[in-house]
């Protein structure tokens, strides 16, 4: 699952995937600062670094301004210093709050170790890239490829293929519907409609009814604890849209694919990353807060905490003035350049004085609320059925909603990860809520615990197993920003807006702009530095 909530809410925990498809379940939040979360219980004994706030800025006009410390704005100046270093050496990195990390949290107390923000990360060589670039290459820790991923169907946890091999021996799909499935994948099926199609009916269009029902509306659940029957097949899944969209099918897009990427030269993978066996799942020794901790650790003195923008102004030379709230009090910087890495909703506020219809625009998007439940049980308590060589092994499970349980999915921590819990004990961390669920905002955190608890000991735990340890129970309010239809749309009108404002110099990233995972977020910061560094190189300050 990867819950995934960078830059605002997003749950990140990659869990599972199809052939040739990531399963991952954005449960929490992947990053970003935001709104916070309301906490329930223990304290973090690995929060993220907390830096000196006094400013060091020597009255020089900064390069470039990066309004938020989660995962993508650390990532973004990361991104400029090693790839782009002569472009913005004056870089300033701000954060509201008095740590960096947004909404990665990783707590250890009592001989565990768990995440209560994204979970975990595909180990893409972007990603790679940047925990070697941060001194973590020693610190990786990658699941075991070979473990398999469940869904719950019909009261029995069922393995997801790993593999094209595995295809046709799974028990999670009737043979008509895998037949439905090749022929769809080939172009027997409907064309595409003309209008922007959701995830629903774009996979019920070409893969069938059970393909939508049995993997990818628990998939989605978990990606974007998202409704699919809502969210834009173009803009949450783009790759496979494009399949189709280019090749005229699924399978013709893929080879099509493969032949274009055969034609050009491919570039010589850096030597320093290391080689990850199969399809898994990547975190740290020590959590995933040991990225932005490392991250913050290298930029210094350029990250200022507990700095709250306050307002945005354009200078008549064509840079930014930006007015913070600090512990030293009001401090006013001058930028060529900004880049906001906040929620869509917090910077709908600091924009609106620049341009309504961009601050219209952001204020669309919508985050519904997560659940991260954290509860570990002994080891006896695990149904007999459901270990294989007497022990719990996989990555987790997904939860269709149309099986009859409130929780979306659930991670075997301790068993993706080592050292996760003391001998003798697993630790499960349960996702619950979402955008088909948001009335656990009501719910104490005894509710919540309940809930999930009732839910295993119809699927995993045995029913006369003893009460749960709960570890912590945290609530993500505004957690994973949902590309519903049209989110595209309403990106592109933002962005438009900002340009037609004159406001060119102010950026727009974070997870609701490249995607939830936190994968897609260290991705998509790659992208923004090489955006800013050419607008900077280009930038005559007047």
């Amino acid at each position: 699952m990867a819950m995934s909530m960078a830059n605002s809410t997003s749950i990140s925990v990659t869990l599972t995937h199809l052939p040739n498809c990531n399963f991952r379940h954005s449960f929490l939040p992947n990053s970003n600062s935001k709104p916070k979360p309301t906490r329930i219980r223990c304290e973090s004994t690995i929060s993220p670094a907390r830096l000196s706030t006094q400013p060091n800025l020597d009255g020089a006009l900064a390069d470039t301004v990066v309004v938020g410390g989660g995962i993508s704005g650390l990532c973004i100046a990361q991104a400029l210093a090693t790839k782009h270093p002569n472009a913005a050496p004056n870089l300033i990195l701000t954060e509201a709050t008095d740590r960096v990390g947004g909404n990665i949290t990783t707590i250890q107390r009592d001989g565990y170790l768990w995440e209560e923000g994204p979970n975990s990360f595909q180990p893409s060589d972007p990603m790679l890239t940047m925990a070697v670039d941060s001194g973590l290459k020693e610190e990786l820790v990658l699941g075991d490829p070979t473990a398999p991923r469940f869904v719950l169907w019909n009261g029995k946890l069922r393995p997801v293929p790993s593999s094209p091999k595995d295809l046709p021996f799974f028990d999670l799909m009737s043979i008509p519907g895998k037949l439905r499935a090749g022929f769809g994948a080939l172009g027997i099926r409907p064309p595409p409609p003309v209008h922007e199609e959701s995830v629903e009916e774009f996979v019920r269009r070409n893969l069938g009814d059970e393909v939508f029902e049995r993997l990818i509306e628990p998939f989605c659940s978990g990606v974007y604890a998202g409704d699919p029957s809502k969210l834009s097949m173009k803009a949450a899944f783009g790759k496979v849209w494009k399949l189709e969209q280019n090749g005229g099918s699924i399978i013709g897009g893929t080879f099509k694919a493969i032949q274009e990427r055969n034609k050009a030269p491919k570039p010589p993978r850096d030597p320093r990353l290391p080689k990850p066996k199969g399809q898994t799942v990547g975190s740290f020794r020590k959590g995933l807060a040991m990225l932005p901790n490392a991250i913050a650790s290298r930029l210094g003195s350029k990250v200022k905490l507990s700095w709250k923008l306050s307002s945005v102004s354009k200078l008549d030379n064509g840079g930014y003035s930006l007015t913070y709230e600090t512990p030293e009090g009001l401090v006013t910087l001058q930028a060529k350049s900004v880049i906001f890495t906040v929620p869509s909703h917090v910077a709908s506020s600091l924009l609106r004085p620049l341009s309504d219809v961009a601050a219209d625009s952001l204020a669309k998007f919508y985050y519904p609320p997560v659940a991260a439940v954290s509860i570990s049980y002994p080891k006896d308590a695990i149904r007999p059925e459901c270990l294989i060589d007497g022990e719990l092994k996989g990555f987790g499970q997904l939860h269709p909603r149309s099986q009859g349980v409130e929780t979306l999915g659930t991670i075997y921590s301790s068993s993706l990860f080592p050292n996760r819990a003391p001998s003798g004990r697993i630790l499960l961390l349960n996702y619950i809520g979402g955008a088909t669920n948001t009335g656990i905002l009501s719910k104490t955190e005894g509710e919540l615990v309940k809930s999930v608890d009732r839910d295993l000991r119809k699927i995993l735990i045995s029913p006369n197993a003893p009460d749960p340890l709960t570890l912590g129970v945290r609530v993500w309010p505004q957690a994973i920003p949902q590309f519903l239809v049209g989110h595209l749309d309403i990106l592109d009108s933002a962005k438009g807006a900002l340009r037609d404002n004159g406001l060119q110099g102010l950026f727009l990233a974070g997870n609701y702009v490249s995607g939830v995972a936190l994968g897609r977020c260290v991705e998509g910061a790659y992208d923004v530095a090489a955006e800013v560094a050419s607008f900077l190189l280009q930038y005559s300050y007047k």
